[in-house]
């Protein structure tokens, strides 16, 4: 039974991965260390390090549903609903439909691919130098100091950013991109507070709420928890998991400068202490279900 589960499962990954794709969902962190500190009251600095996937770059994103080859489904017995083997007959129906779909497939693919290429500025993620045409646009780019890629859709980071706080700051934003799933987000509100929100550090679990509970912002991170599910130990280390989803790992910090104050947070244990003024820490993990937030003020 958990093996039909588990090819039942990630069909569902598959489907739900190509979706996020098409819909601006397409990046998430993988291993991390992110900081963003508010030096004082209209100033910030800001650092990301560590990995980002790029869904479209990846080798999941250039499958479809199937896959290329054919693979026959699982039969099920029709009193018990228990998975049992095809018959012959069964298996050449599933052959012919799958060869009888091949025109269809092929078209589907190449449409994925425009659609892909006109939301990463022009880059064609089935070109073999795609992940080299990313790398060099993000070089390009101020505060963007180290992008490597690893493969397979994961780029080593190294970016940092300082300014004033007289403007609104939203991680990553990458020329000719939408800005669909932002990692981090800084708004600035009247009388001096500031909102910050992570939603790209956060995963919805699937008991929570499963495939359609991840289609929303970050929610790509959902894949890598939800391959984890598949893994019969629990782990997301074992041989179902999700292939290319790496899973997300890493810390977020936000300080606060003396003569600022926290009004609001949702971190576990609330802001620490410090010489350099109070600082809240989040532990991200493929199973964080809610994305950091806080509000700060200056104080008076």
């Amino acid at each position: 039974m958990h093996h039909f589960t588990t090819i039942r499962l990630r069909a569902g990954v598959l489907l739900a991965g190509f979706a996020l794709a098409l819909t601006g969902c397409f990046m998430t962190p993988g291993k991390f260390t992110s900081e963003l500190v508010l030096t004082g009251p209209d100033s910030f600095t800001f650092s990301y390090e560590g990995e980002i996937f790029v869904l479209g770059l990846s080798k999941l994103a250039q499958m479809d549903a199937g896959g290329e080859t054919f693979t026959p489904s699982d039969c099920v017995n029709e009193d018990t609903f228990e998975p049992r083997e095809c018959t012959a007959d069964e298996l050449a129906q599933q052959r012919a439909a799958w060869d009888a779909g091949a025109a269809e497939r092929a078209e589907q693919t190449k449409r994925q691919a425009q659609q892909m290429a006109a939301m990463m500025g022009g880059i064609d993620p089935s070109d073999p130098k795609a992940a080299d045409e990313l790398v060099k646009l993000l070089s390009r780019q101020k505060g963007w100091d180290r992008v490597v890629h690893k493969g397979d859709g994961v780029f080593d980071i190294s970016y940092r950013a300082a300014g004033t706080m007289g403007h609104d700051f939203t991680f990553p934003l990458i020329e000719g991109f939408p800005a669909a799933n932002p990692f981090v987000q800084v708004f600035l509100r009247k009388g001096g507070q500031v909102r910050i929100n992570a939603p790209g550090f956060a995963a919805q679990s699937p008991e929570s709420g499963g495939l359609g509970a991840m289609f929303g912002a970050g929610s790509l991170a959902g894949l890598a928890a939800l391959g984890a599910a598949s893994d019969a130990s629990g782990t997301g280390k074992g041989p179902d998991t999700i292939p290319g989803v790496p899973v997300m790992d890493g810390t977020f910090t936000v300080r606060a400068a003396p003569g600022m104050r926290i009004l609001a947070n949702n971190t576990d244990e609330g802001p620490a202490t410090t010489p350099a003024g109070e600082a809240l820490i989040w532990r991200i993990t493929s199973g964080t279900a809610q994305a950091p937030t806080a509000l700060i003020v200056a104080g008076r």
